[in-house]
């Protein structure tokens, strides 16, 4: 039916050793983002292959509304976590945090770590903040499990699950004092304003394009593309699916619950007249209904939570997306300042021909020589302010050197740790979608069980009718 689509998840291996969504307690912990270590696999790791130096395995649980009979009330969660990782001070570590803690957590993990992909936080701004619904037991329950998907990511990734700032947020009695400190003094080094930065905007125009692409990420990118493609395919189909099953809003006759819920009804009436039959409609009646609230549960317990999950892996997604587009801009600012190096090297041998009396042998064409002209209109053409520009052009030549130099080693560096999270995201990727289209299938089969079940039971009761011919 998707037809082009088909191709869209080739990437995802379903057999693959993925790590656990729920690990059990009694089995040590294993796979991607839950290796205990990489001892005895050196030999076989890739240069961009990432190293986990252990497991995190988290949940988040236990919402309860603090403050509550004031202005001020919120939401706090219990979050927990079983670790062997050498930067925890205990194996497991647990605190009552809220969402703005998560939100501080994120917003840090993304400036200490440009490089990494950070999961993105369920969008606060929603209709439930402005209705007063956001303490509702079903809106934290969501939140819930949107706050626990966001710190599985975390856990599962090599990097992050070893920062500092990730230990606080699980050990410290005193967060919020760890908050200010490290405002106050971050991890990495403040950046300092520099010569890129002193550059025109027009210069690193952030809608340029690489001139120089490298071929393995323009196929990242490719592959991002096809698999939000795909996810976006799928949730519009079972947003319509959903609609159909459960629309609540549609037309009549396009909502199945509905239909089977009015059918029943009917039943029930019919069986009010044929007197010689009531009470088998009226079972039949009742099977009706129980169809209907077996599939409004499949809705709220299978399909509503699936949907969910295939929005959260899209923005995931969308974070590995601007990690490949910062990846860019950092080969972008490379290739500009080594064109303005040249350019200013340009007009340095210029302005050196022009003093030693050879500027017809430069080669730098018809524009060198209206400049020249130019200049000696503006009485700007004597030796001595020639020497003193190119006095100037020299320190300029040198900043850019050393500019040119440490944009290519940052481009270099943030290219190979780009690799590295790619094979991060698939590990996650896949982990996801292997828990999430397993809960999609547990939850039809439950389901077509349960409905069985009910058909089977109001069969005899169908047969027992006499039918005198």
């Amino acid at each position: 039916m998707l037809g082009d689509e088909e191709d869209v998840f080739d990437s995802v291996t379903w057999e693959s050793p993925s790590a656990p969504y729920h690990a059990d307690h009694t089995v040590q912990p294993s796979g991607p983002g839950f290796k205990q270590s990489t001892a005895g696999t050196e030999d076989e790791r890739g240069p961009h292959d990432p190293k986990w130096e252990g497991y995190l395995i988290v949940t988040v649980k236990d919402p309860v509304k603090e403050l509550a009979e004031t202005k001020d009330a919120y939401v706090s969660y219990l979050v927990s976590a079983k670790t062997n990782l050498p930067i925890f001070f205990t194996p497991n570590p647990s605190s009552r945090r809220r969402f703005q803690d998560f939100v501080f957590l994120r917003d840090h993990l993304v400036k200490d770590f440009p490089a990494c992909v950070v999961p993105a936080l369920p969008d606060k701004h929603r209709l439930e903040y402005l209705t007063g619904d956001r303490f509702s037991p079903e809106f934290m329950e969501r939140r819930r499990l949107d706050l626990h998907r966001f710190l599985e990511r975390i856990s599962r990734h090599p990097t992050l699950q070893r920062s500092t700032l990730v230990r606080a947020f699980f050990e410290s009695t005193e967060w919020h004092v760890h908050m200010h400190q490290h405002l106050a003094h971050p991890p990495g080094p403040e950046p300092t304003p520099g010569l890129i930065d002193n550059i025109s905007d027009t210069l690193l125009n952030a809608f340029a394009r690489v001139r120089k692409p490298d071929e393995r990420f323009l196929d990242m990118r490719e592959s991002v593309d096809k698999f939000e493609d795909g996810l976006v395919v799928c949730e519009r189909l079972w947003n319509r699916v959903r609609g159909r099953t459960n629309g609540g809003g549609l037309a009549p006759g396009e909502d199945l619950t509905a239909d089977y819920h009015d059918l029943a009804v009917a039943v029930q009436g019919l069986g009010f007249l044929e007197s010689g039959i009531t009470d088998p409609l009226s079972h039949f009646s009742n099977t009706l209904l129980e169809f209907s609230a077996l599939l409004r549960h499949k809705t709220q317990t299978t399909t509503d939570p699936f949907l969910v999950h295939l929005h959260s892996l899209l923005t995931y997604s969308h974070a590995n997306r601007a990690v490949l587009k910062l990846r860019d801009q950092k080969q972008l600012d490379f290739e500009e300042l080594s064109d303005y190096l040249s350019g200013v090297t340009q007009e340095r041998d210029r302005l050196s021909a022009v003093i030693s009396g050879h500027a017809g042998s430069t080669g730098l064409g018809l524009s060198a020589y209206l400049k020249d002209k130019v200049d000696s209109l503006r009485g700007a053409d004597d030796d001595r302010s020639r020497v003193e520009k190119m006095r100037k052009l020299d320190v300029k030549i040198k900043e850019l050197q050393d500019a040119v130099t440490t944009a290519h080693e940052t481009s270099d560096a943030f290219s190979d740790e780009t690799l590295r999270e790619q094979t991060i995201f698939q590990y996650t990727k896949e982990a996801e979608m292997k828990e999430m289209l397993g809960n999609l299938a547990d939850g039809e089969i439950e389901f077509y069980q349960s409905a069985m079940e009910e058909w089977e039971r109001i069969i005899p009761i169908i047969q027992r009718i006499r039918v005198d011919v």
